[in-house]
């Protein structure tokens, strides 16, 4: 532009030659003319960005983009990736070049056309939006695919992941409550896709019949639950830009940890190292920034929704309840009746007559056996012969006196029956006190069912009050003596045996 300008002064200010021009600035007098004949101001621009050194891997890349939009989109490689992949096919120019490459590649496609939306804005405490995504970790040494909560406050951009191995309702109803905890408070509203653990039925517009279990979620938090559009995702489109992002920063490479719940921990670290970036709407503030001033425009949390899934079985004879293809001990007093089994993210509750009789930690294999003992010693009252060989009692961990009676009863005949008495007195007054008393039977040496009986009674017995001291300034100076003849004065002087 500066040269343009140069011919332009030259020639139509001080009216020198197009010849003279040309030879002073080097250029052609055909060049010299286009300048002087152009209506507009000239503006020189590439059609085609030239790239020497991605020329030669130009065919590779573009074959692996074909390939890559065959793929789902979230197994598509980004630009980054692709890049170092062509690092490793002996690439050494720069990622600009790839990174443009691929950007007009897309727009060239054949069928794609750009799409175009109106910026949204959302008052601070307005809304929220909830979406899942399936990614690829390492739990334990074994690869896993894990189903990730993902919540973005549609203000702040605060943004909340939690992993779970389901995308049940109680892993649904889990993740909310873990949510709000995170965030300090509810939104007004809740943005949703259209999934069966939330919405039943879809009808004309946005009318949506919910689950009813969730609307229960929704009423005691007191969000208004909104379903987008099928095949929308745009109604929603920053916790789907979300997904995209955090695969690619948490879960590109692979993550390892031991369990969900470590996960779980540094995910919800890296939730608020991340919110220290720039918003990406005001750029000189930071997302922590926005999201302290959003806080309070929350609705504040007053307890938490007791989010379980309830399905009503039937107990076996062998009092086991199946559920989610594993197997939960309940007390044998319910064996053959039906029972309500209360399923949330991490437990197993078992309810009868409206009560409580069971609870276990939930587990996420298959074919599992998950037992208590404790369900199964009115049988062992009747059946003692089960405790050698019964599956509940193989691995019982007992505290240790407890646990060096059962060796040493069980070696005996009648030990079985023996120990289960010791059993029955745990029920009765508690495993402390019957852990004294086999303390006391293995220091004397006599081990059996009736001297720890009496160990306990001995325990349970009142304690003998001291002696009290009675001081000498209390004792009498003329002790009485005992006289029968005082009572016959009292009558008239007529001695006792006469009458």
């Amino acid at each position: 532009m500066e040269t343009i300008g140069k011919i332009r002064r030259r020639h139509k200010g001080k009216g020198e030659s197009i010849s003279s021009i040309a030879r002073d600035l080097n250029l052609s007098r055909n060049t010299v003319k286009k300048y002087l004949n152009a209506e507009t101001d000239p503006v020189y621009q590439r059609e085609r960005q030239p790239a020497p050194k991605l020329g030669a891997i130009q065919s590779v890349l573009e074959t692996w983009l074909e390939q890559d939009a065959q793929r789902p989109k979230r197994e598509r490689r980004t630009a980054q990736r692709l890049f170092e992949d062509l690092q490793r096919e002996g690439y050494s120019g720069a990622y600009d070049s790839v990174q443009r490459f691929v950007k007009h590649w897309k727009v060239r496609r054949p069928g794609v056309s750009q799409d175009a939306f109106v910026p949204l804005v959302f008052a601070p405490g307005d809304a929220c939006q909830f979406d899942w995504s399936h990614e690829h970790v390492i739990l334990g040494g074994m690869p896993q695919v894990i189903k990730l909560a993902h919540f973005r406050l549609t203000h702040s951009r605060q943004m909340f992941l939690a992993a779970y191995p389901r995308e049940s309702q109680e892993m649904v109803f889990d993740a909310h409550n873990r949510a709000f905890t995170f965030f300090g408070g509810v939104p007004n509203r809740m943005i949703y896709d259209n999934p069966k653990t939330i919405v039943e039925a879809i009808f004309s517009g946005k009318e949506r019949q919910f689950n009813r279990r969730f609307l229960a979620l929704a009423s005691h938090y007191l969000f208004e639950p909104v379903a987008c559009t099928p095949a929308s995702g745009w109604e929603k489109g920053q916790v789907e830009n979300q997904v995209g992002n955090v695969r690619e920063w948490l879960f590109t490479p692979i993550l390892r940890f031991d369990t969900l719940i470590e996960l779980n921990a540094w995910l919800e670290t890296r939730c608020m190292e991340l919110a220290s970036r720039a918003h990406p709407t005001w750029k000189e503030r930071s997302i922590a920034a926005l999201f302290a001033e959003e806080q309070p425009c929350l609705r504040s949390v007053t307890a938490s929704f007791d989010g379980y899934f309830e399905q009503t079985l039937r107990v076996s004879s062998t009092c086991l309840v199946s559920y989610d293809r594993n197997r939960y001990s309940v007390p044998a007093e319910h064996a053959g009746q039906r029972v309500s089994v209360r399923a949330d993210a991490n437990r197993i509750r078992v309810v009868a007559h409206g009560k409580p009789v069971a609870e276990h930690a939930r587990h996420f294999g298959r074919e599992r056996l998950i037992l208590d003992p404790w369900h199964y010693l009115s049988v062992l009252e009747k059946k003692p012969g089960a405790l050698r060989n019964g599956a509940p009692f193989q691995d019982w961990a007992l505290p240790a006196a407890i646990g060096a009676v059962k060796d040493r009863l069980l070696k005996s005949p009648q030990g079985d029956r023996a120990f289960v008495e010791v059993l029955l007195a745990i029920r009765s007054h508690g495993t402390d006190l019957v852990t004294v008393a086999c303390e006391l039977a293995l220091e004397q040496g006599a081990v059996s069912a009736a001297v720890i009986l009496n160990h306990v009674h001995r325990l349970l017995s009142p304690v003998k009050p001291e002696p009290v001291t009675v001081s000498n300034a209390l004792a009498l100076g003329i002790e009485p003596v005992a006289d029968c003849g005082r009572y016959d004065s009292l009558r008239g002087g007529v001695p006792c045996w006469l009458n």
